[in-house]
């Protein structure tokens, strides 16, 4: 992780940000369903409810919650595509719905689902597409195309139509074409969706290369908890439209993560071994398996009083996934 983001100034601002949809409300039933077709009923949902946080140059801040928690609507403010309908939102000093043209040339923006290279032309042609959009200077896009095409493996590519790639030819391409520009400010929504194992591992270490060598901030927005625990230390969780956590992952770990599974190897031992303390899950004459709270129990008492009992081979300690951790808060404030 980059930890040289400590005492730099915040890149990124936002505060009381508010966003509403007028919704058409559905209608159950054959006759009202005819009768909204010419008196159409509406309600107001309240898609972010004062969105306040800070990033600071240099951060991987992975951002969490359900499906249609607001995570995109703040995206797309951010991006400038949005405007809210109040409060304000400060990034590299431009507001960014009003200095739309001046801001975007300092930030790129990956959609997982959405391209923003052109189908049925090869990938070059895009990328010098996107070269003329954006007014890159020659040499700046001769040295960016190159130190991408080199680390995101396009070389075997940058001649193929964009239709004829595969998912994971295609995202290494977008977050190329994201970063053509030299942008202080990477937003990747689902940047690893559908991807297989070798192409998200490929795509990770790429951005932590670009965040770590150029300092590049970047805001992850992701229903993988793996992409969270590989890239971010922060997270922002939000849910119902509201911000619902702003911290690290040793913080959340510290906060439901105490419970830890031990499991124990050892030489041939029949009669099961009692530790209070803790809840034996399993045993076997070779292997037994125990659940503890580490708040009440430390780990290290549990494998001496273990080890006055069995002879050890090996001992292992599992903490919870992240995803149940975060499952865990979802269910604290009931999202």
């Amino acid at each position: 992780m980059n930890r040289m983001n400590i005492n730099r100034e915040p890149v990124i601002t936002l505060k009381d940000i508010g966003k509403s949809f007028r919704v058409a409300k559905r209608a159950a039933g054959l006759g009202k369903a005819f009768k909204a077709l010419f008196a159409r009923e509406y309600k107001v949902v309240e898609a972010l409810q004062e969105i306040s946080f800070e990033i600071r140059e240099g951060e991987i801040v992975g951002y969490i919650g359900p499906n249609g928690a607001g995570k995109s609507t703040t995206i797309k403010v951010m991006s400038g595509i949005l405007v809210p309908d109040r409060g304000t939102c400060s990034i590299m000093g431009y507001t960014p719905w009003k200095n739309r043209v001046d801001y975007v040339r300092g930030i790129g923006v990956v959609f997982g689902q959405r391209s923003q290279l052109w189908w049925d032309v090869p990938v070059i042609d895009s990328f010098e597409m996107l070269r003329d959009i954006y007014s890159i200077p020659f040499p700046v896009y001769r040295a960016n195309l190159d130190m991408l095409t080199e680390t995101l493996g396009l070389t075997d590519i940058l001649h193929v139509p964009v239709r004829q790639l595969s998912l994971g030819q295609r995202m290494r391409c977008e977050i190329a074409a994201s970063l053509l520009h030299d942008p202080k400010i990477l937003f990747l929504d689902e940047p690893t969706i559908g991807l297989d194992a070798a192409s998200k591992i490929a795509v990770r270490q790429f951005i932590k290369t670009i965040n770590q060598e150029k300092g590049v901030t970047v805001i992850l927005t992701t229903h993988d908890m793996s992409d969270i625990e590989a890239l971010a230390d922060r997270i922002l969780m939000i849910g119902r439209g509201r911000l619902l956590y702003d911290g690290t992952l040793d913080e959340l770990r510290g906060r439901f993560g105490t419970q830890r599974t031990l499991t124990a190897d050892f030489r041939t031992h029949p009669e099961p071994v009692e530790i209070p303390g803790t809840l034996r899950l399993s045993w076997t004459p070779e292997r037994a398996v125990y659940s503890m709270d580490t708040e009440h129990v430390r780990i290290d008492r549990v494998i001496s009083r273990l080890s006055e009992e069995v002879e050890l081979l090996d001992v292992s300690v599992e903490t919870k996934p992240v995803d149940e951790l975060i499952l865990r808060l979802y269910e604290e404030h009931q999202v």
